[in-house]
């Protein structure tokens, strides 16, 4: 039986779980699902619940795959050998696409942020920060030529690309601007100059999305997930994507002393002043391409979830750009086409 086409719509991705649960051992044909809500990617998740047994995730990717090249195997793989929690995978069918993966449940660290203590919260964010030490540090161990995360990284273009991607689908998309010759001009001169100085930063092992909503508390203690993206980059990336976060709020003391926390566990770390101008480079990078996810997703998607996160986005980069006058000719740039900065 040839499986079925792979597709957007509703009855072709029901068509792709039924076939895979018709060669599966984990679950019955029948079982019921629960579709979940996913992330920024074209992926779709379903969780599966057999009558007799645990419940699983099948991630649905639009594409058959190479299951032994594939990025998510690829990084769980090193994620595992470095004792990173990960979900685990319980079976696979590459020709449909389908990931079958341990059932972490429903309590991310942003739902959990509304319901624990603060005590629990700082704990928690602790053992996120040490997971950034251990992914950094082991992966430097584990670096191997040719492996895929290490052959990649936030170079120039790459950086580059994200950030006409929020001109593009934030600006110009979301917002409707019109950048005349000279705006654009100067906005890229800008992008340009925050682009090298991050790309000739010391690169280390990146998750590259580290944040709030992939980061997993299970059976009391946290997992990541959202991993197949990891590249090398600049040290602060993924504590930026943690601390400064479109989908949480953390007190400038809590950030600093997870700062702190992160420097004092890291080998030969830079000074805290050098460290600091690093992760507020990157964190205007970064916020400025969430942005371009953003508006990407609400415009073009027609996804209007990533509105709500809009504004704590856009006080991250004012508070940024008001301790750094370094980037004023940035801010000015974008100051006539984003006025909550300016």
């Amino acid at each position: 039986m040839a499986p079925p086409p792979i597709g957007p719509a509703d009855e072709v991705w029901r068509a792709r779980v039924r076939h895979f649960l018709e060669r599966s051992w984990l679950a019955e044909i029948d079982a019921p699902l629960v579709p979940l809500t996913g992330d920024a990617s074209n992926r779709r998740y379903v969780r599966v619940i057999p009558r007799d047994g645990d419940s699983f995730v099948l991630a649905l990717y639009t594409e058959s795959f190479e299951f032994n090249t594939l990025p998510f195997i690829m990084m769980a793989s090193l994620l595992d050998q470095m004792a990173v929690p990960v979900p685990t995978v319980l079976e696979h069918a590459a020709d449909l696409g389908v990931l079958a993966l341990q059932d972490l449940g429903d309590i991310t660290l942003q739902a959990h942020l509304g319901a624990g203590s603060a005590t629990d919260h700082m704990a928690l964010y602790r053992e996120a920060v040490d997971l950034i030490t251990i992914i950094q540090q082991r992966g430097a161990e584990l670096a191997t030529p040719g492996v895929l995360p290490f052959t990649i990284a936030f170079d120039v273009a790459k950086l580059m690309w994200e950030l006409d991607f929020f001109v593009e689908h934030f600006l110009e998309g979301y917002r409707g601007a019109t950048l005349d010759r000279a705006v654009r001009e100067d906005l890229t001169g800008a992008f340009q100059r925050l682009c090298v100085e991050l790309a000739g930063e010391p690169r280390v092992l990146c998750h590259r999305d580290y944040h709030s909503r992939n980061l997993m508390l299970h059976d009391g203690r946290l997992y990541v997930i959202d991993f197949q993206d990891a590249r090398m980059g600049p040290a602060a990336y993924d504590l930026v994507s943690l601390l400064r976060d479109s989908y949480a709020d953390l007190t400038e003391d809590t950030i600093e002393a997870l700062i702190d926390r992160f420097l004092a566990s890291t080998n030969d770390p830079p000074a805290g002043e050098a460290f600091r101008r690093q992760f507020d480079t990157m964190a205007l990078q970064r916020n400025l391409k969430a942005l371009g996810t953003f508006g990407y997703q609400t415009s073009v998607r027609r996804n209007p979830v990533y509105i709500q996160y809009i504004p704590r986005t856009l006080h991250y980069l004012r508070q940024t750009f008001g301790r750094n006058p370094r980037y004023d000719a940035l801010r000015r740039a974008l100051a006539t086409l984003l006025p909550e900065v300016g």
